[in-house]
This record gives structure tokens, sequence and C-alpha cells, in this order.
């Protein structure tokens, strides 16, 4: 699994997370089932997870006209990853970390998802 389709599966199993409260490890499992874990999608659920208050806290510093609880799950989630990447995974170089951010966006939210995400992700790195 290369580390696009570890973030996007990755992306999946917090929006899951973000819907039903199951612990990181246990969605995990449910959601690769046979499939061989990998260990930059493991880090980032983990990371993400355990990470939530302070990179919640990044994001809603980050916004405007908009709040934290006003933001879709969808969006929501992949700023979630993206802010954990910039902040916290140093190997992660930033314009990927973008750049991943919102081609997820523009696949799974709707027809702003992309440019909204690159906005809030703009201002974390300013």
């Amino acid at each position: 699994m290369n580390r696009h389709e570890a973030r996007e599966k990755a992306f999946q199993i917090l929006f899951q997370l973000d819907i039903n409260d199951n612990e990181p490890e246990q969605a995990i499992e449910e959601f690769l089932e046979k499939e061989e874990r990998d260990e930059f999608l493991i880090t980032l659920v983990k990371g993400v997870t355990k990470s939530i208050p302070e990179v919640d806290k990044i994001i809603a510093d980050n916004l405007e006209n908009w709040t934290l609880q006003r933001i879709a799950s969808v969006e929501k989630s992949i700023l979630r990853i993206s802010t954990y990447e910039i902040r916290f995974l140093e190997e992660v170089p930033i314009n990927v970390s973008i750049n991943e951010a919102v081609e997820l966006g523009n696949m799974y939210g709707d027809d702003k998802s992309g440019k909204f995400i690159n906005g809030v992700l703009s201002k974390i790195i300013a």
C-alpha cells in the first residue's frame, strides 16, 4: 500500500470514528479485515485520534467565519489528517500533505471542499 492509499484508508477510518464512537484499533481491524496492515495508515489513525484536541484547536484557530462544529465530517477528517502530518510528521513534506488533502476533498466532499481545505491548511502553515 502506498502513502496515497494509506491516507485514503485512514480518512475512511477516521470518518467512521467521527460518526461512531469506536476504538481506533477496533476500527482499523474492522476496516482492513484481511488486508495487510500498513504502518503509515496506523500512524495516521492512532496519531490523529490521540491528538484530536490539539489538532482541532489548530484547525479552529485558523477558520474564518466558521466553527469546527459546522464543518462536515468529510472535511473535518481530512483537515485532521493533514494538520497532524504538518505538525507531527516531519518526514512528510508540507506541500505533499496539502495536495493529498485537497485531492481527498475533491474525491469525497462537495465541489467546494478542496478549495476550503486548501484555504484552511494555507492559513495553518502561514
